[in-house]
């Protein structure tokens, strides 16, 4: 007879850990199980977490939770990177922003998290050809998050976005890993110019809020914009920019601006 192999369960340590937080969450505040249960402890994994909240935020009377369900799990089935780059936002968030105490909440309450997540799986339809749903995605993320960003846009990994109002990614934008930015962002074209247009954010970029970075520049590495700036020239690395139209005015101030937060202007 043959041996049976046992099961090896794969370690999640950020999805135990939600899960944990979530059992100490429903003792603190019992009228909230039904979210609770529904959203985290009902799910074996992370993936069927994100699919679940992903599609109940975005069901309308045009298309169902359950079909828009389904596909969101189709996606990660593919493509086990969405789920890998959603735990590194969950950090992301958790690190950087004050106001998040436990990796709960941005499954459960942070709408800049939960955007991400959409524009996830709206990229992953976009490059198998499905321009027609992923644009859907986009649609209904924008209706009920407030952010535009476009399917066919390049975003890393670890990424946050602090109270996410009306944040703007074109489509040949590209977002690289752990980039922090607030409300009001927009990274868009300069007119009606076709192709590539759009701005190229580095790794460990902040953008502050209200910055506007136009066309198809080079923001560098580890630098950082200063609220309300409109940015039309390359960003050097390790640069702070600021102003209308934005100058260098410094140097970033740290080696990591988008983790340290530090929105001051001076070094």
């Amino acid at each position: 007879m043959a041996e049976t192999k046992p099961v090896v369960q794969k370690v999640d340590p950020v999805w135990t850990r939600i899960l944990d937080e979530g059992h100490l969450a429903l003792k603190d505040e019992p009228l909230l199980g039904g979210l609770i249960h529904s959203s985290i402890l009902h799910h074996r994994t992370i993936e069927q977490a994100l699919s679940y909240r992903v599609s109940l935020k975005l069901a309308s009377g045009e298309m169902s939770e359950q079909l828009l369900r389904e596909i969101c799990d189709e996606a990660h089935q593919a493509d086990e990177t969405i789920a890998m780059s959603a735990r590194a936002d969950i950090t992301a968030v958790f690190d950087r922003d004050p106001a998040c105490h436990r990796y709960l909440q941005p499954m459960l309450f942070f709408k800049g998290f939960q955007a991400v997540q959409a524009y996830r799986v709206a990229h992953w339809l976009w490059k198998e050809g499905r321009k027609d749903m992923a644009y859907f995605f986009q649609m209904r993320s924008s209706e009920v998050f407030g952010i535009d960003v476009h399917p066919a846009a390049k975003i890393g990994k670890g990424i946050m976005i602090d109270h996410a109002h009306s944040i703007v990614i074109g489509e040949t934008a590209v977002v690289g890993d752990n980039v922090s930015m607030l409300h009001s962002v927009t990274l868009g074209g300069t007119g009606k110019e076709e192709e590539d247009r759009h701005p190229k954010i580095g790794d460990g970029v902040l953008i502050g809020a209200g910055a506007k970075v136009l066309g198809n520049i080079k923001v560098g590495n580890c630098s950082r914009i200063a609220a309300g700036s409109v940015v039309l020239e390359e960003v050097p690395e390790c640069k702070t920019v600021a102003g209308v139209p934005a100058r260098i005015v410094g140097d970033a101030g740290c080696s990591q601006p988008a983790i340290k937060m530090d929105q001051t202007h001076l070094d």
